[in-house]
């Protein structure tokens, strides 16, 4: 489709234990965004195929990579008052293309500071499945920045993550001796009108297609190369609503890309990363990634009218740093309300107390969480044991959802995914 390669899904129905397989769009959830769909065993005629290209051929940008560097340079060279940004085609605007666009509302008087930051530029795009471009606000994507300062790298692979690749580019550009270096890997190719093409690749995170072929393949693979010793770290900040299967699958092939540039030895296997995600995905990130471990940093956004740090109780923000770097090496601002824990050997936040029953810090979303003797694990501090369930909940919920059980088998459990029933190929 449009976005590259198609992933494989299963249809299941309730009873039943084998689903019928299909093809879609990799990274739309939804058919009204990409409307790409195929049963597995299906033949597809040639007509078709053919049709299928067209389409394809027909959702592709108006101008390849090359030809927006070029424009970026003729754009750059003209006087202040001819800089046009078309807002409703989201494009830089050449004195001869005014004409086509003259019913269009359109920004002028583009300086260079606002070129520095295309971010604040184009408008976000907010579907939540797709592209859900919640943008760092100044305080997360500064905090970030610094922690990969003190942590000694010098080149991030930003994968995702345009303002914090905006902030380096910045900063690179005024002062002599900063030395960090990033690429960013992107699916919003609007950013191609920036950026050249050893600084930005369109990148699809959901299939680990590069839209630029092997030649930005090669740009990435010579990036993640560690020149005289110049330590490379990940990056990312996925959609909220993505398949963590499929993000997992390419960071796994984009690790493995750097293993082949470095040579690493079996001692360290992985590529130094942060993945930032909600905290209620622990679980799917760990099963792909063991050697993860979650931070208690609040990252919050510009764009998104809930996910803003200093909040209390429910209304924090839910999103934190998962990495495979040492706990210990994380050191969070103090001056925010995080504090050291000697016991767990890590930074928690100021709410966040240590349970000797768990022998942890426990709590996942910044209030003081309760240790339930019963499930032998702390809980969240609105929730009570039920003896329906046999399992803590919220006061008022409804235990016949826990009477329902697995929906294939119809036991109670275990889910769909871990059903016995279901074979797994």
């Amino acid at each position: 489709c449009p976005l590259g390669p198609a992933l494989l899904f299963v249809k299941t129905s309730q009873g039943k234990e084998e689903g019928r397989r299909f093809y879609a769009c990799s990274a739309c959830r939804d058919r009204k965004d990409c409307n790409f769909f195929q049963w597995e065993d299906e033949k597809v005629s040639e007509t078709r195929l053919a049709a299928r290209e067209e389409y394809n051929r027909n959702h592709q940008p108006p101008f390849t990579h090359r030809q927006n560097v070029e424009r970026y340079k003729n754009f750059v060279l003209l006087p202040l008052s001819k800089r046009r940004f078309c807002q409703e085609c989201q494009q830089l605007l050449l004195p001869a293309e005014w004409e086509e666009h003259s019913d269009h509302q359109f920004l002028c008087d583009i300086s260079t500071a606002q070129l520095k930051t295309p971010s604040k530029l184009l408008y976000p795009l907010e579907n939540k499945k797709t592209n859900a471009q919640y943008l760092f606000a100044d305080r997360s994507c500064q905090f970030l920045l610094d922690l990969i300062v003190a942590l000694g790298f010098r080149r991030v692979l930003s994968v995702g993550t345009p303002r914090l690749h905006e902030m380096i580019q910045t900063k690179a550009s005024q002062e002599e001796d900063f030395r960090v270096r990033s690429l960013l890997l992107d699916i919003d190719f609007r950013y191609s009108q920036f950026y050249t093409e050893d600084e930005f690749c369109h990148y699809n995170m959901f299939n680990h297609y590069f839209f630029g072929g092997e030649a930005a393949c090669e740009t990435c693979r010579k990036f993640l190369y560690q020149d005289k010793g110049e330590r490379v770290i990940m990056v990312t900040d996925p959609p909220f609503g993505g398949l963590v299967e499929a993000l997992a699958s390419s960071f796994k092939k984009l690790m493995a890309m750097w293993a082949e540039t470095e040579k690493v030895g079996h001692n360290n296997p992985e590529m130094p990363m942060f993945w930032i995600f909600p905290y209620f995905f622990e679980s799917r990130i760990l099963e792909f990634f063991p050697s993860f471990s979650m931070m208690d940093y609040q990252v919050d956004y510009d764009n998104h009218a809930l996910y803003k740090h200093g909040k209390t109780g429910r209304r924090q923000s839910p999103v934190r740093i998962f990495t495979n770097l040492a706990p210990s090496m994380i050191v969070l601002p103090v001056e925010e309300g995080y504090r050291f824990c000697a016991l767990c050997q890590r930074y928690v936040s100021s709410g966040n107390q240590h349970c000797e029953l768990c022998n942890s810090c426990t709590s996942k979303d910044g209030r003081r969480w309760k240790h339930c003797v019963l499930c032998k694990k702390c809980v969240k501090p609105s929730w009570f044991h039920c003896s329906n369930c046999n399992c803590c909940a919220l006061q008022n919920h409804s235990c016949e959802k826990a009477a329902a059980g697995c929906f294939v088998c119809g036991k109670a459990g275990h889910k769909r995914t871990t059903c016995p029933s279901l074979s797994h190929t």
